[in-house]
């Protein structure tokens, strides 16, 4: 997260560093949903204020993760919650925020998520004085962090608060030196402080190792934690290296076994650099790809997608968790020429030849596909550049205006086709292996395919969802209730304690009997 929130600032892109970034956004972004026509449609300053949050966010709250002040910690998974929340309303990104939000859910405890039985809770009992001052100090420490983050916001991005226009007015006011600078400063102490909190990870692990009792199953623990102790640690630092890309100066001081350590992996992709819009695209418009097809070269008919931008008439759609490879891959190409993108080719390809396997993955229902009944003769690609309707357009959700050819005109045995698929070398060069059908599972897999064929991708892992929820929910409420813990009766308490003699040691040192038998059984006494 603070690489994604640094990123956008050592890139230099203008839109950021004037914080007009969010009215672009949401109506370039790879896949909007219906919220981001609404969001795109915001007062401009509760944009820039929002650009404003997402640095604040992004960059100032991930280091309180490693906070000593439980608090602290809440207030920075909260604040991820409501980052990752926004950005799943207004945009497609499949499981993308959902994998993030699994991630934040480290920061928190058995007790914020009430794991611990309501029998379980104990009455408060006065807290000593060394108590009593570290929780006043926690709380002071609390309150300063806020002040800090409060003061440098106001500072740094110039908020005014305009009583005329109910409106919040910011604007950058540090320069890019002065960002390099404060970079350069705080990138190394960041990994001290990741390197010191997996530090105290580890002896508190090796701490519960010495707790436990039994030879065998203290060797046991013992190999499980020097496995995944020594697995976390090469991670840790081969992720060292990828981190400090963002900062050239910290990347040349880092230790060089984290160096050599990660050029022996790095052809494993086990960490990379990381950074979200680095550069927004799109300023002068959203480009857009739009496919067609004819029979005679002569009469077009646009090939719809099921949901990337094409009919201006049609919202867009919601996806998630579903990831459509090929609608996102479309959105990459519209960035650039056809040349950029090589698998471009291979699909015009296959849409002359109508393989049904590709043409489900633009028209889920082939019958929505214009050329279900024969594949088109000729194939063609047009750019667009789309902007989302202004209110007051109805039936409508875009405006497009054409800008120029994407891809040429070509039908099979073309020799323009030809030449880009040997250029690529995407050409066919043997016939695809035949796959045996015989076996009773691959049958069954082959039945249960054609019968969900006709729903959706996002209905159908919706479905499956929800229906996982509902059985949950049923198990719930229809499971067993835990029952109330047992307090012996107040005469047992009071009871007087026997007096000593040989034989009572006696019976003190026999085996305890069955506890299923416990209860018909009376201790004796010798008379």
């Amino acid at each position: 997260m603070f690489a994604s929130g640094v990123v956008k600032l050592t890139s230099r892109c203008p839109v950021w560093w004037g914080l007009t970034a969010l009215t672009y956004h949401y109506e370039t972004q790879c896949l909007p949903t219906p919220a981001s026509w609404f969001a795109h449609h915001l007062p401009v300053w509760l944009h820039k204020l929002s650009v404003v949050a997402t640095f604040l966010i992004e960059i100032a709250v991930p280091p309180l993760f490693f906070a000593p002040v439980r608090r602290l910690r809440l207030a920075a998974f909260y604040a991820q919650v409501l980052l990752q929340v926004l950005i799943i309303i207004t945009g497609n990104y499949n499981f993308f925020n959902l994998l993030t939000l699994v991630l934040t859910t480290a920061l928190l405890d058995d007790k914020h998520l009430a794991a611990e039985s309501s029998n379980s809770r104990r009455k408060k009992t006065p807290a000593s004085w060394p108590k009593a001052l570290l929780a006043l100090l926690a709380l002071l420490l609390e309150l300063t962090v806020y002040g800090l983050l409060a003061y440098g916001t106001v500072h740094y991005f110039g908020l005014e608060v305009d009583w005329e226009q109910y409106a919040v007015h910011s604007r950058t006011t540090f320069t890019f030196h002065q960002f390099s600078q404060w970079l350069k400063m705080v990138t190394l102490p960041t990994m001290w402080l990741g390197g010191a909190s997996l530090a105290w990870e580890v002896l508190a692990a090796f701490w519960r190792w010495t707790q436990v009792r039994g030879w065998l199953r203290k060797l046991y623990t013992a190999v499980q934690l020097s496995v995944f102790g020594t697995a976390t640690v090469a991670m840790f630092l081969v992720s060292l290296v990828p981190y400090s890309y963002m900062e050239p100066s910290t990347h040349g001081r880092l230790w060089t076994g984290a160096h050599h350590l990660f050029g022996a992996v790095e052809h494993l992709h086990l960490a990379n650099s990381y950074g979200l819009f680095r550069r927004m695209t799109g300023l002068g418009g959203r480009p857009e790809v739009v496919l067609e097809g004819s029979y005679d070269g002569h009469h077009w008919t646009e090939i719809e997608f099921m949901y990337k931008p094409g009919n201006v008439s049609r919202p867009p759609p919601l996806v998630a968790p579903h990831q459509p490879r090929l609608d996102w891959q479309m959105w990459f190409a519209a960035l650039g020429p056809h040349t950029h993108s090589p698998w471009f080719t291979s699909l015009v390809l296959c849409l002359l030849q109508g393989k049904e396997p590709v043409i489900r993955l633009i028209q889920n229902d082939v019958a929505r596909y214009p050329f279900h009944k024969q594949p088109p003769t000729y194939v063609r690609a047009q750019r667009y550049k789309y902007w989302f309707s202004q209110p007051g357009e109805q039936g409508q959700w875009w405006r497009r205006q054409w800008v120029e050819e994407f891809f040429p005109p070509v039908s099979l045995g073309d020799p323009v086709l030809d030449r880009l698929l040997k250029q690529f070398d995407l050409q066919n060069k043997s016939p695809p292996r035949a796959r045996s059908s015989s076996n009773t599972l691959t049958q069954a897999l082959h039945w249960l395919r054609e019968q969900l064929s006709p729903l959706e991708a996002p209905t159908l892992l919706w479905g499956l969802i929800l229906a996982v929820g509902a059985i949950r929910v049923m198990q719930s409420l229809l499971g067993p209730r835990p029952s109330r813990s047992y307090s012996p009766p107040r005469e047992e308490k009071h009871k007087p304690a026997l007096k000593k003699d040989p034989g009572a040691a006696a019976d003190q040192a026999a085996p305890a009997p069955n506890n299923c038998n416990s209860g018909s059984q009376t201790p004796r006494r010798k008379k």
